[in-house]
């Protein structure tokens, strides 16, 4: 070896228990200086573990930790940052009624005689966003700005901090495209200059484009690491889960059926702007089909689930579900006839302070089979939801009496598509199903929404993944700012004729009028 040290970061030999679990299990990593390193594994493996102990808020049981070759401990969040070490949480910690502004400057406040000197800090932030093309509204409000902009927000807060070494947990998972490209470009600006970063992914596709070498965990232990430019997407995968996975969604041609859901001239306000974030949307799902809605995240995809959900009130216009008008219809009885898998896990899934087995009966611990006279049936829930968390292969440290915010985000994920497929509703609302999990548990999840496609229910899909829309869709309805600019058959269509209209640089002749 040189006098200069090989690895900016080693983390040797770590070792982490929960009750229940052993998230990691004698793992070693080793970054290089000026390189994007990605971290590889399913829900569950322990790669966002691994990385809090990096970035101080957990303490391995065994092991040490290393930057520049030097031993260094790492007590809390402070000395990592201390040391250069920033990171990129996969569930954003933000505080959500403060400005994007002060949220950047958050414990690195700049101030003289006892006043901040919020100028200052103004000026720096706008020249890290306008260096990096990290557009943001720095005096917008965290609780009213979209998720891919709360996720510039954090990467900001690093940038702010003059932090060396990034570590990203899954900073895609909650991005558009156009929004990944520009992360990946920032990415490699980043380690253009010098800095180092750590990148947690389960998404192939990316992990190709912008990593140099590539670490990967299975069930807590290391797999190995590889040079990227020496693997290909199915070598990964299978070092990922230990088995082939199949990476293209295999179905038959849809056979629509009766109109489960019909939306006319829908109208749903904006919490950001005085106009409507859903301008007169009209559209049908029918029963045995997928009909997917795409769009740059922000163009109203979001409002319009709030709009049928119940979540937000809608302003105008007419929602019919199995034929009942339910435009103005509280949520329960929306519920009756309607599966809801939420964009936001954390504030419309889960009840994150429950165990996963109350979670598992949120919509359903009135119903004879769990409760009777107003008391629960607990050993019937459990069964239930044992039941549920092996079908769906939810990993966590303690089964059904588990606290929901302890397991992964990716196996929170699976908790809530199992409930709401189980629960059997003739619609099936999806949005971003797949966001943060992995390549087995994704196959997994579009086998389940063909198969309720195929006993006939109608799902209406939301994501952003252009990989998903074209595989899982038998019909595509493009929004851009508020209004369908086109329905396209995904068999027909490509995605660059997509982008197109997601963009906004192309519509339909009768600008969005169903066909």
């Amino acid at each position: 070896m040189d006098n200069a040290p090989q690895y900016v970061i080693e983390m040797l030999h770590i070792t982490k228990e929960f009750p229940g679990i052993r998230a990691n299990d004698d793992i070693t990593l080793q970054l290089k200086k000026g390189e994007i390193h990605a971290l590889l594994g399913e829900n569950g493996a322990g790669k966002s573990t691994l990385m809090s102990i990096l970035f101080g808020m957990y303490q391995p049981e065994a092991g040490e930790i290393r930057k520049n070759g030097t031993p260094v401990t790492i007590n809390n969040p402070n000395d990592a940052t201390a040391l250069g070490i920033g990171m990129v949480h996969q569930h954003f910690k933000l505080v959500e009624v403060f400005t994007v502004l002060d949220n950047i400057i958050l414990g690195a406040e700049d101030t003289k005689f006892g006043f901040l000197q919020k100028k200052q800090a103004r000026q720096k932030v706008t020249e890290l966003s306008q260096r990096y093309g990290l557009k943001v509204d720095l005096d917008a409000k965290v609780e009213d700005i979209t998720v891919g902009m709360q996720q510039r927000v954090e990467i900001l807060k690093m940038l702010y901090r003059d932090n060396e070494i990034l570590i990203f947990d899954e900073p895609t998972a909650v991005l558009t495209p156009q929004e990944i490209d520009e992360l990946m470009q920032i990415m490699k600006n980043l380690t253009a200059e010098g800095k180092s970063i750590l990148f947690i992914s389960h998404k192939l596709n990316e992990i190709m484009a912008v990593a140099d070498r590539v670490t990967v965990l299975r069930k807590g232990k290391y797999v190995g690491t590889v040079n990227t430019k020496d693997t290909d997407k199915q070598a990964l995968s299978n070092m990922m889960v230990g088995r082939p996975v199949q990476l293209e969604v295999t179905k038959a041609p849809a056979k629509p059926g009766d109109v489960v859901l019909e939306v006319e001239d829908l109208h749903v306000p904006s919490r950001l702007h005085k106009k409507d974030a859903v301008q007169g949307v009209s559209f049908q799902v029918r029963a045995g089909e997928i009909v997917c809605l795409a769009g740059i995240d922000g163009n109203g995809q979001s409002e319009l689930i709030y709009g049928l959900t119940g979540l937000e009130k809608c302003s105008g216009g007419h929602i019919r579900l199995c034929g009942q008008e339910l435009s103005h219809a509280p949520i329960r009885k929306r519920l009756k006839n309607l599966s809801h898998i939420p964009e936001d896990r954390h504030k419309h899934g889960l009840v994150l302070d429950f165990t996963l087995e109350q979670n598992m009966v949120l919509q359903r611990f009135q119903e004879p089979r769990f409760q009777k006279m107003g008391f629960m049936k607990k050993d019937e829930i459990r069964k239930y939801a044992q039941v549920l968390i092996d079908q769906y292969d939810v990993r966590s440290g303690q089964g059904p009496i588990t606290v929901a915010r302890s397991m992964s985000g990716g196996n929170q994920q699976k908790a809530i598509i199992a409930r709401e497929v189980d629960r059997d509703k003739p619609l099936i609302v999806a949005v971003q199903p797949t966001r943060g999990l992995d390549v087995g548990a994704i196959e997994y999840i579009h086998g389940e929404l063909v198969a309720e496609r195929d006993r006939g229910k109608a799902i209406l899909l939301v994501s952003l993944e252009l990989d998903e829309v074209m595989n899982l869709s038998d019909r595509i309805l493009v929004l851009y700012e508020g209004q369908i600019v086109g329905e396209l058959d995904p068999k027909k269509t490509d995605v660059q004729e997509l982008g197109l209209y997601m963009a906004g640089a192309k519509r339909t002749e009768k600008g969005g009028e169903r066909a």
